[in-house]
């Protein structure tokens, strides 16, 4: 049981950290872009992605897995 909700933190944290992401993303749409900063958003938005289909797979999979631990240290 201990191993499930330490599994669920991490997938709080990790969803949580995504959701920081977004509420900057909406910071800048304010502003006009620059390519710089235009070129920062997409890369951005596609480590966001890519993020969401690891975490996507692994809830598929089960209880965490290195390749989610991973990601959320990289996150910190």
């Amino acid at each position: 049981m201990a191993d499930d909700a330490s599994s669920r933190n991490k997938h709080i944290d990790l969803f949580s950290r995504i959701e920081y992401f977004f509420q900057r993303l909406e910071t800048y749409t304010g502003i006009p872009p620059t390519v710089g900063m235009t070129d920062v958003l997409v890369a951005i938005m596609v480590e966001v992605i890519s993020i969401l289909a690891i975490a996507t797979n692994e809830a598929k999979l089960g209880p965490l897995s290195e390749s989610m631990l991973l990601i959320s240290t990289i996150l910190n």
